[in-house]
């Protein structure tokens, strides 16, 4: 078993603000792990490492992480063995699983097994750190709020309505939860993988314009007669709703 890393003090004031987490890599692919390792160090995250199924379970025990990214082909255990596991003994930290089957099929039978995530390698490093931090939010917001805010618009998840500036903006069912994990994920980045998978629930690429079209929509009408715009196209990597 690999002994956790230790923080720096950059990370611990991270962590003391909210804005680090804890993160347990489980990984038995060397490089692959050391260049995971790395960047999540680098973005001010904890990040400790196993090297195996086995060791991979007793630390995810053993510590509390805010977020698991799991490997499904490991020696000695494999990653959905462990996340079976975890959900059969009540542990809801948030998994994101990384692997080389990208089939439909596959990325089913990951979530099936307790899997809140699914990545397919090889990835780029700003999306797999873009889902991290979803899964964080997400797992800090299980209390949920009924009320979400970015900037001056306002959406009431109880009631099903949307304000911007106090003006009442009407939306479609699709729009609204467009909207909703936009807002929630606001002065992030969200792909269009991350769309596809979270307001759609596909979670392959189905090969049309469905996001832009939805989005374009959304903009006319969150966007439309005010001189800020909030929801903005990241040219290369996605969208952003800006919180500020």
């Amino acid at each position: 078993m690999q002994v956790p890393a230790s923080e720096t003090a950059t990370q611990k004031n991270l962590r003391a603000k909210g804005q680090a987490m804890r993160i347990l890599v489980i990984e038995d692919d060397r490089e692959a792990a050391s260049w995971l390792l790395k960047g999540l160090e680098e973005s001010g995250h904890v990040a400790d490492l196993a090297a195996d199924g086995e060791d991979g379970l007793a630390m995810a025990r053993e510590a509390v992480h805010d977020v698991l990214i799991v490997d499904r082909m490991l020696p000695k255990l494999d990653g959905l063995s462990i996340i079976r596991t975890l959900r059969a003994e009540s542990v809801v930290t948030p998994v994101l699983i990384l692997s080389a089957l990208s089939d439909v099929d596959e990325r089913v039978k990951g979530l099936r097994a307790g899997g809140d995530d699914y990545l397919a390698k090889p990835y780029a490093f700003s999306e797999l750190l873009a889902r991290v931090e979803g899964l964080a939010r997400r797992q800090g917001d299980s209390g949920q709020d009924t009320r979400l805010k970015a900037c001056d618009l306002e959406m009431d998840l109880l009631s099903r309505t949307v304000t911007r500036a106090g003006k009442p903006i009407l939306l479609q069912p699709r729009e609204f939860k467009l909207l909703e994990f936009l807002v929630r994920n606001a002065g992030h980045i969200v792909t269009r993988t991350m769309l596809l998978e979270n307001v759609w629930d596909y979670h392959f690429d189905p090969q049309t314009n469905v996001i832009d079209v939805h989005v374009s929509r959304l903009r006319s009408k969150i966007d439309k007669g005010f001189d800020e715009p909030l929801l903005q196209t990241v040219r290369g990597a996605g969208y952003m709703v800006r919180d500020a």
